[in-house]
C-alpha cells in the first residue's frame, strides 16, 4: 500500500489531506508537535474521526526531534504543511520560533529524504512571499519581496526545496495557497472571527479600511492542488493555488451577513505591519501543467463555513 507522511497533521489543510487520503486508500502518517499558537483541543478534535482508521497513524513531536530517517523509510509522498503560522506574530523575538520551525524543520526533513526513494515532496509555500507587487495578478516569475518575517521563512522553505532537488534529486514541488478558508479553519484566522463574531453579536476588528482584496481559496480546492501535485511527473517548480478571483474584506462581510441574517458591528483600526493592501494569484501555470481548477465560489465556500461552524459551536472561543 501506498504510504504518505503529512506533516502539520492536526492543522487545518493538514487534517483535510489526511482525509482526503484516507478516502483514496492511502496509508498515512500524520505528525504535530501540537504547538499552543492555538487551542490544542481544537487540533486534537480535528484528527479525532481518523484516529481508528488502521490505516493511520499519528506521531506526536518536533521534526527537530524525531528520527525522520526511521519514519520516513518506506514512504512515497511526503506533504509538508507543517509551519509556525501568523503574519502578524513574527516579528522581533519571535522570529526565532519561525526560524526554529518553518525553516529547521524543512531542511532537516528535506535532509532526511535525500538519501531515501521519495516519489514527491510537495511543500506548502504561501501567497506571503510576494509582498506588494506592482501589477496583478502575482505570477510565480515575479520578483519576490516580502513584507513579513513570516514571508521570508516561507521562501526560505521553497529555497530549500529547489537547491535539495537540485543537488540531491529530492522531488519536489511548492504549492503557493492564496488566503485558505473553510471548516476547521484556525481561529485566528479573519473568516473564522468574522463569523464568531456575527453570530455572537461582537465586534468585528478590521486593520485598515476594509477595501485590501484577497484571493481567497477554499480548503477543498487546496487539496485538490496536493492530490494533483503528487500525481503529477512535474519536479522542482512552483505554483500559485489560489481561488481564481479577489475580493475586498468589506464584500466579505457583507455576503456573511446576508448568509447568517445579521449586521455585522465592525470597527476600523490601523493597517498592520506585513500585511499587503492586495493579492490575486494568476492560476495558469497551475492549471496548464497540473491540471488544477479551483470549483468553490466565494459564497458557496463561506455558506460551507458557516453551516459547519453552527453545527460545531463547541469551539466558539477556544483560541482564548
Amino acid at each position: 500500500m501506498i504510504k504518505c507522511l503529512v506533516t502539520g497533521g492536526a492543522g487545518f489543510i493538514g487534517s483535510h489531506l489526511i482525509e482526503r487520503l484516507l478516502e483514496e486508500g492511502y496509508k498515512v502518517i500524520g505528525i504535530d508537535c501540537l504547538t499552543d499558537y492555538y487551542s490544542i483541543e481544537i487540533k486534537r478534535n480535528n484528527l479525532k474521526d481518523f484516529l481508528e482508521n488502521r490505516n493511520f497513524k499519528s506521531i506526536e513531536g518536533n521534526l527537530l526531534d524525531l528520527n525522520l530517517e526511521k519514519i520516513l523509510m518506506d514512504a512515497d509522498y511526503i506533504f509538508h504543511q507543517a509551519a509556525q503560522a501568523g503574519v502578524r506574530a513574527s516579528w522581533g523575538q519571535n522570529f526565532g520560533v519561525y526560524e526554529e520551525n518553518n525553516v529547521l524543520g524543512t531542511q532537516k526533513l528535506l535532509e532526511a529524504c535525500k538519501n531515501l526513494n521519495i516519489k514527491k515532496f510537495v511543500y506548502a509555500s504561501s501567497s506571503s512571499v510576494y509582498g506588494d507587487v506592482k501589477s496583478l495578478p502575482m505570477k510565480e516569475s515575479d520578483l519576490l519581496k516580502p513584507l513579513s518575517p513570516y514571508g521570508v521563512s516561507k521562501l526560505a522553505g521553497e529555497h530549500l526545496c529547489y537547491l535539495y532537488w537540485k543537488n540531491f534529486d529530492v522531488p519536489t514541488i511548492s504549492l503557493r495557497y492564496f488566503s485558505v478558508y473553510g471548516p476547521r479553519q484556525r481561529p485566528d484566522m479573519a473568516f473564522y472571527k468574522f463569523i464568531n463574531a456575527i453570530l455572537n453579536d461582537k465586534e468585528i476588528t478590521i486593520y485598515g479600511d476594509g477595501n485590501q482584496t484577497r484571493d481567497f481559496t477554499f480548503i477543498s480546492d487546496v487539496i485538490d492542488a496536493n492530490i494533483l501535485a503528487m500525481k503529477s511527473n512535474i519536479i522542482g517548480e512552483v505554483f500559485n493555488i489560489g481561488g481564481g478571483s479577489r475580493i475586498s474584506v468589506n464584500e466579505v462581510i457583507k455576503i456573511l451577513e446576508g448568509i447568517i441574517g445579521k449586521e455585522a458591528k465592525v470597527e476600523y483600526i490601523e493597517k498592520q505591519k506585513g500585511d499587503v493592501e492586495h493579492t490575486y494569484s494568476s492560476i495558469e501555470e497551475a492549471k496548464n501543467m497540473l491540471g488544477y481548477n479551483p470549483k468553490i465560489d466565494i459564497r458557496t465556500g463561506l455558506e460551507r463555513m458557516v453551516e459547519y461552524y453552527k453545527v460545531n459551536q463547541k469551539l466558539k472561543g477556544e483560541n482564548q
